[in-house]
């Protein structure tokens, strides 16, 4: 820890409110712990999840920094005593539970992952929140399968955009719902077979038509409020909803007899407070099953604007906008 500095700039949540409560400050460069690497950080991605925190309503677990980023990447520069995937000097991509807006951050030393040459630091820097998120919940929660069919809500954002890379490399159709023509037109060309217009289609009605009335197997939803009852009429039998976010609210109403007649499992989950041991698990299957398709180039997190770290304000804005198309990144 000699050769670092002592301080590092980060940007803070000075207190609840809008973007304009996050500003820059000094603090002390932290050091790993044990188990733990000390990150220089170049990208670090904007998700939802910062949002939510920004405005109060999504408090980091205990014992994880106040700071908001939960994904990073950049070379590490100090490793704890018992460190051993990763050394000084590797260039790593880690999701992290707090911390990632910062010029550097503590990651685990197992949820680090190399980034592979066919990726830009800045397209690191967007990927493993998303992608942990996306292959929990799609592979291992939502049991997708080849010749099996998707349905993403919210297919241009920085989570959808790599459902549909990820479903159509292991072989599933996808529809998605998204509420533009430039979206739809994004959605269509990562691969997938169907994109609807929410704002003036009924996705159910369509999903029936193209599933000729079956419906679909799997649902991604970030959206629940009116939608998770709609999402019962759009599942096929014995379907999966997995929830990941509740956009439009989490206090629903839904005839529960569907669930029923249908034998529907809806699950959901949120990433952050998982235990490091079940986020190491995540990133071994994803080092095994996916990181060939990364290193290959045949996936790639979907790029939309990139902010210096000090203007963290103003991609929060752009978010807010629900105007993006794929992923957000603070550049360091």
């Amino acid at each position: 820890m000699d050769k670092l500095p002592a301080q590092m700039t980060v940007v803070a949540i000075s207190k609840p409110g809008g973007p304009e409560v996050l500003v820059p400050e000094q603090r002390p460069v932290p050091q790993p712990g044990p188990d733990e690497i000390l990150v220089r950080v170049q990208a670090a991605g904007v998700n939802r999840p910062d949002v939510a925190q920004r405005s109060g309503a999504y408090p980091p677990p205990p014992g994880a920094s106040d700071l908001p980023g939960l994904e990073i990447a950049g070379e590490v520069v100090a490793v704890g005593n018992n460190a051993r995937k990763h050394r000084n000097g590797n260039i790593v991509m880690s999701l992290v539970a707090g911390g990632g807006y910062a010029q550097y951050c503590i990651a685990q030393d197992a949820q680090a992952m190399s980034v592979p040459p066919a990726l830009s630091i800045k397209e690191a820097g967007a990927l493993p929140e998303t992608l942990m998120t996306v292959w929990h919940n799609v592979f291992e929660r939502g049991g997708l399968k080849a010749g099996e069919t998707l349905l993403i809500h919210g297919g241009s954002s920085g989570i959808g955009t790599m459902a549909i890379q990820l479903a159509k490399a292991f072989g599933a159709k996808v529809f998605v719902t998204v509420g533009s023509q430039d979206k739809i037109d994004a959605c269509l060309k990562l691969g997938a077979d169907r994109a609807i217009n929410y704002k003036n289609e009924d996705f159910v009605a369509v999903v029936k038509e193209e599933t000729g009335k079956v419906g679909v197997n799997l649902i991604l939803d970030m959206v629940a409020g009116e939608y998770v009852d709609r999402n019962y009429d759009a599942a096929a039998v014995d379907g999966r909803i997995v929830q990941i976010a509740t956009l439009n609210g989490p206090k629903i109403t839904a005839n529960i007899a569907k669930v029923m007649v249908k034998r529907l499992t809806h699950t959901g989950s949120t990433l952050r407070p998982r235990s490091n041991a079940d986020k190491a698990a995540m990133v071994a299957a994803i080092e095994a099953k996916v990181m060939p398709l990364l290193r290959d180039g045949r996936i790639k997190p979907v790029m939309d604007s990139s902010f210096p770290l000090e203007k963290a304000s103003e991609a929060h804005r752009r978010m807010e906008t629900s105007a993006h198309i794929g992923k957000i990144v603070l550049e360091v």
